[in-house]
């Protein structure tokens, strides 16, 4: 069985500790998808979060695979070891040219956003004034498509979300998202966007941060409850978690250079209250309850091993071979 969360964060630094990866690690996961930057990044700190990030799993073998395939991370689960994939949330890094994408992948991105929370020159942001996908934004889902990488709708506007599914020739996935029948929040998704994304064959992640389930502390059964409201809509093939963990280590400042305005990313008027304060996550070991957790929302032992990974290992068998590195 695989395990795969599609989504976590550590310190955007380049000294950033990997405990909590080793954590997951402990727990059975074979992969892992680390955000290494956002909209609000410039490049020069992402380019140095990735060559720390690389440095450390390059530093660890017995433990870490840097992942370019699924053979990756065969070889991860035969060897105890965990496999690692970056993500972008955003399309500012890739500087309106398309040409950064194939670059990005070769540096171990394998799934990026075009827009994080706020529009840029490529998508719509959740929070922000609905426009839709601009030219340069097709241009990057064909070559986002044509790199092999996977296009994550997470933080994306509804109706552009909807027009990045539609000009996607390939499965779509929002990494960590929830449904918005269930809590309304303007990061949470409709409906419509999870039958679209199902329709592209892709999966809807389900996240573990507190405001998108709701709840002030948020357990391994508000995560399965809104796993299970994806599998009802959709059904079970189009379920995954990821978990959006965030670990802060108070010795790394990870804070954007510059005049860096934090309620403009999350703005109170989106029900941030004080920029992000106040958000708490799904404790980490909900990855060793999970199992127990579906299966007591209804699903079978075989519709959960899906969920909490098999979904994403399919997905990213098919994009990732579009253009296998």
């Amino acid at each position: 069985m695989t395990r795969w969360d599609a989504h976590m964060c550590l310190p955007l630094h380049p000294q950033a500790s990997f405990a909590p990866i080793n954590q997951l690690r402990s727990y059975g996961l074979n992969y892992v998808s680390i955000n290494v930057g956002m909209d609000m990044n410039p490049l020069p700190q992402i380019m140095s979060v990735i060559a720390g990030y690389r440095a450390t799993i390059a530093a660890h073998p017995d433990k870490y695979v840097q992942v370019n395939n699924l053979a990756d991370i065969a070889r991860a689960q035969a060897n105890g070891q965990i496999a690692i994939g970056f993500d972008l949330e955003g399309a500012m890094p890739l500087l309106e040219q398309p040409e950064m994408v194939a670059l990005y992948a070769r540096l171990g991105v394998r799934q990026i956003h075009f827009a994080y929370n706020r529009n840029n020159s490529v998508a719509d942001g959740c929070h922000d004034e609905k426009r839709g996908l601009t030219a340069l934004g097709r241009q990057m889902v064909e070559t986002v498509n044509a790199a092999g990488l996977l296009i994550d709708c997470s933080h994306t506007g509804r109706n552009c979300s909807l027009e990045i599914m539609a000009a996607s020739s390939q499965p779509v996935a929002f990494s960590h998202a929830n449904p918005l029948a269930l809590v309304d929040h303007g990061r949470n998704i409709t409906d419509e966007q999870i039958r679209a994304c199902a329709a592209t064959g892709g999966v809807v992640c389900v996240s573990g941060v507190s405001r998108f389930l709701g709840v002030e502390q948020p357990s391994v059964v508000d995560v399965a409850r809104h796993a299970a409201y994806v599998a009802n809509l959709v059904g079970i093939d189009h379920v995954g978690i990821g978990l959006d963990n965030g670990f802060s280590q108070p010795e790394l400042n990870d804070t954007p250079p510059g005049d860096f305005d934090p309620s403009y990313w999350w703005p109170q008027s989106a029900g941030y209250g004080q920029a992000i304060s106040g958000m708490h996550y799904a404790p980490i070991d909900t990855w060793q309850q999970l199992p127990e957790a579906l299966c007591a929302v209804g699903m079978s032992e075989a519709e959960a091993k899906q969920v909490l990974g098999g979904n994403m290992l399919r997905v990213a068998g098919q994009v990732w071979a579009a253009k296998p590195l």
